[in-house]
């Protein structure tokens, strides 16, 4: 009895092992080019630094269940804040319109508004920082570019998050 279940639980695990194994692999094909090594290491930072939760749609919501054709193409859902509202970039537009140091340059400015956590990116190191651009590059344009950013004295027109006001800030003590 131990014997067999042992067996089908080895099954198990080695079919799991397959299909996983098959999965990345499509993922690193497109269009029969296959991913460089830079690009792969892309994939991977994409996947660990939660670039997918803002810019890449239904993703967090789905726990990352969307085709990776879909991955980094920007979102209509709004972020709206003290500082008006800002949509998900569609990356892979962005990507093509760049050159890879016009991107590193980019991933460091403190321009980018919030609630994208520049200085997440800005700590990175160039090598990863390139290796995202790589991959990018591999995926190819797709998509349609982020709605325009959204003052905050006007109220966006499609959905979008509110985040509530900064609490006050503590009252100086007098001495």
């Amino acid at each position: 009895m131990i014997r067999e279940t042992l067996v089908a639980v080895l099954l198990a695990a080695m079919a799991t092992g397959f299909n996983t194994a098959s999965a990345q692999q499509k993922g690193e094909r497109k269009a029969g080019k296959a991913m460089s090594e830079d690009a792969k290491r892309g994939r991977y930072l994409v996947q660990i630094a939660g670039c997918n939760d803002c810019h890449t749609p239904g993703y967090a919501p789905s726990e990352s269940k969307v085709d990776e054709a879909l991955w980094l193409t920007g979102d209509v859902l709004g972020w709206r804040g003290p500082w008006g509202t800002t949509y998900p970039a569609n990356l892979r537009l962005v990507a093509q319109n760049l050159t890879e140091d016009q991107w590193v340059a980019r991933a460091a400015s403190p321009g980018l508004k919030p609630p994208m956590p520049w200085f997440n990116v800005r700590d990175m190191t160039g090598r990863d920082v390139r290796a995202i651009y790589r991959y990018l590059r591999h995926l190819g344009p797709a998509g349609q570019p982020a709605p325009a950013y959204v003052p905050p004295d006007k109220t966006p027109s499609g959905p979008f998050v509110q985040f509530p006001a900064p609490p006050p800030k503590p009252a100086a003590k007098s001495k």
